[in-house]
């Protein structure tokens, strides 16, 4: 797969407190100016301007490159590791997300959370 060009822009569930808390952490340790966050459950969110649904994307994370290219699930992972150096956990995680040794597996345990997400505690909003 061509890896993703720079920003990315990371889709996301700010209501969920899973979500939202390792977004905080990318935030917090991503290179600067690579990744760009949007809460798709912030007031004035429009989905069909990305050419797909709320569900579409409360369905699973999404992540789009600076060329509109849109990756999802596992595929959204990976194009995040690429926004960090290959050699940290995020880096590595990856490029084994993509592995086709443990690729099935991760779409399976990416499937089984993102049923099980909107179970999660919420985060509390001020």
């Amino acid at each position: 797969m061509e890896p993703p060009v720079f920003p990315i822009k990371v889709f996301y569930d700010g209501s969920c407190y899973v979500c939202s808390s390792e977004m905080d952490f990318y935030r917090e340790t991503a290179p600067e100016g690579r990744l760009e966050f949007v809460d798709i459950t912030a007031e004035g969110f429009e989905p069909d301007r990305y050419g797909l649904t709320q569900e579409d994307f409360m369905r699973q994370i999404h992540a789009m490159d600076k060329n509109g290219r849109m990756f999802e699930g596992v595929d959204a992972f990976w194009a995040i590791g690429k926004a960090f150096p290959a050699y940290s956990f995020y880096g590595i995680l990856g490029a084994l997300a993509m592995n086709p040794l443990f690729n099935p597996f991760a779409r399976l345990l990416y499937r089984c959370f993102a049923g099980f997400r909107r179970h999660l505690p919420k985060k509390n909003r001020p």
